[in-house]
């Protein structure tokens, strides 16, 4: 194994990296991977493919189950908490020219925006203070950074 380990490691450490972005959960990922190898090697069959592709196979497959996993679900909530993606101050949403652009946005999307980014409202307390379900908060946040997302893949209208 430590052969193995010596000659595939880095391609496998490469590959599970370029999925879960984060050196730490990689090298975990490949042990974890390297020790499922291990216990798989009898049922591995030569005349099926190369020993790399099968392990690469199997070093994809328990990446996707960790971007999968609840863990990870709620460790990138956490990341992306409100306190995250609240811009810093109005001041300099100002000057970033972030409220210029919510012009853009439908009367409804642009509120919510307002509320969330500007204010640093929670979706949850958005919904309380519009007297709209929480679902539709949601739902005018996501059209509205998708709308906003647009406008920088397009030239601005006039």
């Amino acid at each position: 194994m430590t052969l193995f380990y010596q000659r595939y490691g880095p391609t496998l450490y490469r590959r599970i990296l370029r999925l879960v972005r984060c050196p730490a959960t990689a090298e975990d990922v490949l042990q974890e991977s390297l020790v499922k190898i291990w216990h798989a090697l009898p049922a591995y069959d030569a005349a099926q493919g190369r020993l790399f592709s099968w392990s690469l196979t199997i070093c994809q497959r328990r990446a996707i189950d960790y971007l999968r996993s609840a863990h990870h679900q709620r460790s990138y909530r956490a990341v992306w908490d409100d306190e995250y993606v609240r811009l810093p101050a109005a001041g300099s949403a100002e000057y970033l020219g972030a409220r210029e652009l919510l012009h853009y946005l439908l009367p409804a999307y642009r509120r919510v925006v307002e509320l969330r980014f500007f204010d640093g409202y929670t979706q949850q307390e958005v919904a309380d203070y519009l007297a709209l379900p929480l679902g539709t908060v949601k739902t005018h946040n996501r059209a509205a950074l998708q709308q906003l997302a647009s406008l920088f893949r397009a030239p601005l209208p006039t």
